[in-house]
């Protein structure tokens, strides 16, 4: 697992405070049904402040979505762990670490950042460059040497890094872009929101390594839209 360092303002005094947040934060997810150590650890110890605007740090540790501007979000902790843990789980039940993710829909680096220090190998493409700039600064600022960003067109994926052992989807479109499947290697796991911006359900897509795909529903999420292009 990646061990990354806290960023400067946990180190002038923040850290204590923000560290019992994160405990009771890691509790309220273990109550919420997840299962997966890893990935408790990893959002315990990931600063969630450091992911939003300075007014909003005293809810940085509620379980719950906060704006990140550009009518964007940064996801709930509970969400987060819920699409990390399925993105690992494998067709037995146990847990594995898939090599090469790709997330589409990087926002403000939290996802990412969680993803990163559970795999060897992130691809994070963002469609909106402010925030895709706000979140690469935040990776210097952890360490992270794990991840590669892009500013595209997330519906376009990353077809020159493909096949993907996995792959993320942060927003929710009616359905999943073709593109992105056929960049999902034949046994890979893709976990996205599908739906309309009233009714989406999670969903988890494996591939039995013969070109189709079994498909799980995992429950009902809230995101933002799937949109193309790039601002």
């Amino acid at each position: 697992m990646t061990v990354y360092p806290l960023p400067a303002a946990d180190l002038k005094g923040e850290g204590m405070t923000s560290q019992r947040a994160r405990d009771r934060l890691a509790a309220s997810l273990r109550e919420g049904g997840i299962a997966d150590p890893r990935v408790i650890d990893v959002i315990r110890n990931t600063p969630r402040h450091h992911f939003i605007d300075q007014a909003l740090h005293s809810r940085a540790y509620e379980n719950t979505a906060l704006p990140i501007g550009h009518g964007q979000t940064i996801s709930q902790p509970w969400v987060v762990a819920r699409m990390t843990e399925a993105l690992l789980e494998r067709v037995d039940g146990s847990r594995g670490v898939p090599q090469k993710v790709l997330e589409i829909g990087t926002g403000s680096g939290y996802q990412a950042v969680v993803l990163a220090a559970l795999v060897p190998e992130l691809f994070t493409v963002e469609r909106i460059e402010e925030l895709l700039r706000q979140a690469r600064r935040r990776f210097r600022q952890l360490g992270l040497t794990n991840v590669r960003t892009r500013h595209d067109d997330g519906k376009l994926g990353w077809a020159d890094e493909a096949p993907f052992d996995a792959i993320m989807l942060t927003a929710a479109g009616d359905t999943i872009p073709s593109r992105i499947l056929d960049q999902l290697s034949p046994t890979g796991v893709l976990v996205a929101p599908v739906g309309s911006p009233s009714q989406q359900t999670l969903i988890r897509m494996r591939g039995d390594g013969q070109g189709d795909f079994i498909q799980e529903e995992l429950g009902p999420v809230s995101f933002v839209p799937l949109l193309g292009g790039i601002g």
